[in-house]
């Protein structure tokens, strides 16, 4: 039998003064365990089941106290009509003074009332739906048709199908913890010839209509207009067993009426890369998109990969050497796809009551805590993205990451790491280090992320200035100037973290901005550093025995290096209820060994070249524990220096 991919609470109705009505709702597509309920509550178990013949709805009601466990029910209903059941709905009856007793909202998704491992997850992709009639009965679509270029007004996605990847097709990378953890669908659905077609857009889900979103936005301080999806293809909405629901999206896979001048396609070569980090980061605990493919709140996008043999032509490096490279698709995932210039455009187009209906949608689905009628609900939006950016950001900097093209239509209204192209991990440390080979003023360098933060937050204000009171735009105004305090503010904790401080201590600051300096004038390894702060004894530190640390030592060579190790350990000394075991632990888990720096995700690509995965495959599996030592990666060199043919390379917006 089979039977439930997710349980949902619908409501919570008080019924007179003496129970609570409980609502879960069922699709059933899972096997189960058995249940047994408490005597206290009574449940009713409503089946839908759709009569194949007839085609009619019958409604099956058993009272249950103790007699049946749940999986007894269905299992007779199932056997006895002889029909496909569609939905479970279980209504728990509890008595007000034992709620306790009632599971609730949980009632299906406690740890020993479910048991997830016995869940059977999708192996047939032909029975896996995804959904656009959200966004279809939210808003008007664009009234032209067809995939040709053109300015698009009065909506905010086009109905646009992908254009299928030519010769035979080969998937790259999957993410088994996106199929099996986001997507219900069992990792042995790749071993289906229709797996690479419907994850590069070759063929489509059930269910799927698929649209490209209309976007503008700033792009390295200027306004660019109409940009859009131009290589995307938003596929649906899927809504797990947990109750999640994902934004299936595919990049690559053809124009769109937003491609402008481009070809609607993605290369091998960045498509590694987004894959690869959007996978790191999501394990680096920063909210990011995920990737299913190499075929990503947390709010991620996640991935699956695929490659062909079509060519596509590209200059990597915008210096006049084009050159042919293969095309690929990746299947992304994220909570949402709208960002900041979502808004932009709109209220540049003047288009104010789509501009309305957006944020009313975006909200709604996104933001709970801020209520629909709150007359105040468009600031509070404004002042949640604006805090929960400086945070993400704040992540970044800690992490030594630089997105490389921080625009505001890179910019996700969830605050969520998207659109992977010219980032990078920075090594020898330098606060002025920019990813971007395209950036040459250094707008997106490290240093300089938080200002592109506080430009993004002062646009998208302006996006919002239409819809709000003129006292709501200068409160606005006001919180537009505490984003730099907030990011510093999370910042400074977040390097507490990294050096195990616990508590405020008067010199935490200047601590911290010393060891920033020395690592600075050193060039010492980033990552490293705090890493091996992490797994050195404050003994050894003491001793100044750091001989099998390498960033340490070129740390070390700094003339001020001693004072400053000094007055560390005194630091944690004053915290007298924790010990040196603990210290290290907590910097180890916040610390990584592993991050995807430029030369790893290079070495994956050179091998991908030559149709050899393998090293995709490696980096995603080491990627996923980045605080966990492991022999393959240090076999494998990725916690040493970079090789000697690593220098001077160089990524850019080209992809």
């Amino acid at each position: 039998m089979r039977v439930v991919t997710q349980a949902v609470l619908l409501n919570k109705l008080y019924l007179g003064a003496d129970y609570h009505l409980w609502s879960n709702s069922f699709y059933i597509t899972r096997e189960i365990p058995s249940f047994t309920f408490s005597s206290k509550r009574l449940i009713y178990i409503v089946v839908y089941v759709i009569n194949h013949v007839k085609n009619e709805l019958v409604f099956c009601i058993s009272p249950q106290v103790n007699m049946w466990s749940l999986h007894q029910v269905l299992r007779f209903i199932v056997v006895t009509s002889s029909v496909l059941v569609k939905c479970v709905h279980v209504l728990e009856l509890c008595h007000k003074d034992d709620e306790s007793a009632c599971q609730g909202p949980n009632m299906f998704s406690s740890s020993h009332m479910w048991n997830t491992s016995m869940l059977k997850l999708t192996r047939n992709l032909d029975h896996f739906t995804v959904t656009c009639e959200k966004f279809k009965g939210t808003f008007a679509m664009d009234e032209v048709r067809g995939n040709f270029i053109r300015q698009v007004k009065n909506c905010i996605f086009s109905q646009s199908f992908p254009t299928p990847l030519k010769g035979p097709l080969r998937l790259a990378a999957v993410s088994k913890d996106v199929l099996e953890g986001l997507l219900d669908l069992d990792v042995a659905a790749i071993g289906s010839e229709q797996f690479p077609q419907y994850v590069s857009g070759g063929k489509l889900f059930a269910g799927s209509e698929p649209l490209a979103h209309r976007y503008g936005g700033h792009q390295f301080g200027y306004w660019a207009g109409q940009l859009g999806d131009g290589r995307a293809h938003l596929l649906g909405r899927y809504t797990n067993r947990k109750g999640e629901t994902w934004e299936l999206q595919l990049k690559g896979s053809g124009k769109t009426p937003y491609s402008r001048s481009g070809d609607g396609r993605a290369v091998l070569r960045s498509s590694i890369r987004e894959f690869l980090c959007s996978e790191a980061m999501h394990f680096l605990g920063v909210p990011t998109s995920r990737a299913a493919r190499s075929q990503q709140h947390t709010n991620q996008v996640a991935k699956c990969l695929v490659v062909s043999e079509e060519p596509v032509w590209r200059d990597p490096l915008y210096d006049g050497n084009i050159k042919m490279e293969r095309g690929a698709v990746v299947l992304r995932l994220a909570k949402s796809w709208f960002r900041i210039g979502s808004l932009e455009i709109l209220a540049q187009s003047g288009e104010l009551d789509l501009l309305r209906k957006l944020l009313n949608f975006v909200i709604a689905q996104h933001f709970p805590s801020i209520r629909s009628q709150q007359p105040d609900k468009y600031l509070a939006f404004y002042w949640t993205v604006l805090n929960d950016t400086a945070h993400l950001m704040a992540q970044w900097t800690s992490l030594g990451f630089v997105h490389g093209v921080c625009n505001t239509d890179n910019f996700s209204l969830l605050s969520i790491t998207i659109d992977y192209g010219p980032f990078g991990f920075v090594e020898a440390y330098d606060p002025d280090f920019v990813s971007n080979a395209s950036d040459e003023d250094g707008r997106y360098g490290l240093a300089a992320q938080a200002h592109a933060g506080l430009f993004n937050m002062d646009k998208l204000l302006q996006a919002l200035a239409p819809v709000l009171s003129r006292e709501q735009q200068q409160m606005a105004e006001s919180l537009l100037k505490k984003f730099l305090d907030v990011y510093q503010s999370r910042l400074e904790r977040l390097f507490q973290a990294k050096l195990g401080l616990l508590g405020d201590g008067a010199q935490d600051q200047h601590l911290i901005r010393t060891l920033l300096q020395m690592m600075a004038e050193t060039r010492a390894d980033f990552t490293m550093t705090f890493r091996q702060l992490s797994e050195t004894s404050a003994a050894n530190l003491r001793r100044g025995n750091v001989t099998q640390a390498w960033a340490l030592q070129e740390l070390a060579s700094h003339g001020r290096f001693s004072h400053w190790l000094q007055a560390y350990l005194l630091r944690l000394d004053r915290q007298t209820l924790d010990n040196d075991e603990d210290r290290q632990a907590r910097m180890k888990s916040v610390n990584p060994r592993y991050v995807l720096r430029n030369w790893m995700a290079e070495s994956a690509i050179r091998k991908a070249d030559a149709n050899d995965f393998s090293r995709v495959s490696l980096l995603h599996d080491i990627l996923t524990q980045p605080f966990v030592t492991q022999a393959r990666a240090e076999q494998a060199g990725y916690a040493h220096k970079a090789p000697g043919w690593a220098r001077g390379l160089k990524v850019s917006c080209s992809s």
